[in-house]
């Protein structure tokens, strides 16, 4: 049976650490101030017994001075500095796609670990530079928390314990390029070889009523792209369906479809195979803590299968939102991993693949024309 792609550690995943890895909370530097920085910085503060964020590197002294205030750490102007000065158990580095390479390749040259935001570069030749610079030093992770959303994580749990069987194909309409990429393979668990894209765009009048930045007033539908493609994987399928701001538009309903030779999984539905003369159908069923006369805060506490858990919420108390424990899950976990104590979450060489993938999409719709990737250097390191 075919199962989700593993990212447990061979003695060459992990940073070159002591034998005993050290106690107390792991140490990180963030290189960014953005958006996304913010988001590590606030679920490190929330966690002081696991995290504790050293300092920060930033391109100007006015955004060093903003940052040190806001986040309460020194501020560098560069990550070699950070890292020389703090000598934190990792960096995360959370700048703009054109610069994330020279990033991530300087903290790792360095010797110290690197989580690095998506993509890790932005176009196949700079995936495939990057990889021949610190490929082998396997000191980078990429910050890819969709599988590790609450339900996401729980679907993959299901798939990991055979319930459906062999999975074989897999149907995403949520978000984006490398993200969605990266909950095909990852539930497939398909590895690195060749995959056949076709994809086409479309456009159509569609009401956006919310950005990142909130309600925008509109009330008249504009023309949205929606991008279909299909990814042959040899013996296992991928559906990617993404309209432009499907983040943020409740217009659109996200949803996943998980097909195996003995049943699937369309979005918190699965029907299976039990036995002769027997299919079942369940439910996926929150735990949610704060509804009616629940006292106990409002939080997610588990996700539960057939009356068994399948996912539990490890920041309980928290009062966390699921792209937050995401986050918070690929904090800890990187910090384990960067202390030698745990797997690697994310590594690069995954990451390489998903957006080379995600790249083939853009490619194939632009075009018209089917893509076929082929096998990169990075695939060594899965063998």
């Amino acid at each position: 049976m075919t199962q989700p792609t593993s990212t447990a550690p061979t003695p060459s995943d992990h940073p070159a650490r002591s034998a005993q890895a050290p106690s107390g909370p792991a140490t990180f530097g963030i290189v960014g101030s953005g958006w996304r920085a913010e988001f590590f910085a606030r679920l490190a503060a929330l966690m002081p017994d696991r995290l504790t964020l050293v300092g920060a590197a930033v391109r100007r002294a006015q955004s060093a001075e903003e940052v040190t205030r806001r986040w309460s750490v020194p501020a560098y102007l560069s990550p070699g500095e950070l890292v020389a000065k703090q000598r934190p158990d990792f960096v995360v580095t959370s700048v703009p796609w054109a610069v994330n390479p020279e990033v991530i390749a300087t903290v790792a040259e360095s010797g110290t670990a690197v989580l690095a935001e998506t993509p890790p570069a932005p176009d196949a030749d700079g995936l495939r530079q990057l990889w021949a610079r610190v490929g082998d030093r396997r000191l980078v992770q990429v910050a890819e928390q969709y599988l590790l959303m609450p339900g996401h994580a729980a679907r993959r749990q299901i798939v990991a314990r055979g319930l459906i069987g062999a999975p074989t194909s897999v149907q995403v309409s949520s978000t984006h390029g490398y993200h969605a990429v990266s909950m095909i393979r990852g539930l497939l668990g398909v590895g690195f070889g060749p995959v056949r894209v076709a994809a086409a765009r479309f456009t159509a009048p569609l009401l956006d009523p919310l950005t990142r930045a909130g309600w925008t007033g509109r009330e008249e539908p504009t023309a949205a792209a929606t991008t279909l493609a299909t990814l042959d994987f040899g013996g296992a399928s991928g559906l990617y369906d993404f309209t432009d701001n499907q983040w943020h538009n409740r217009l659109r309903l996200r949803r996943i479809v998980i097909r195996g030779s003995h049943g699937e999984i369309a979005d918190d539905t699965v029907v299976r195979w039990a036995g002769p003369g027997t299919v079942l159908r369940s439910e996926l069923v929150r735990g949610q803590l704060g509804h009616d006369l629940n006292l106990d805060g409002y939080d997610t506490e588990h996700l539960a299968f057939e009356g068994e858990v399948v996912y539990r919420n490890p920041f309980v108390g928290l009062r966390l939102m699921d792209e937050e424990i995401a986050i918070a899950t690929l904090l800890t976990t990187t910090a384990a991993w960067a202390r030698g104590a745990g797997p690697a979450p994310y590594p690069l060489a995954q990451a390489c693949q998903d957006h080379l993938i995600a790249l083939a999409i853009e490619q194939a719709a632009g075009t018209g024309a089917p893509v076929v990737t082929e096998i990169e250097p990075w695939a060594a390191a899965a063998a």
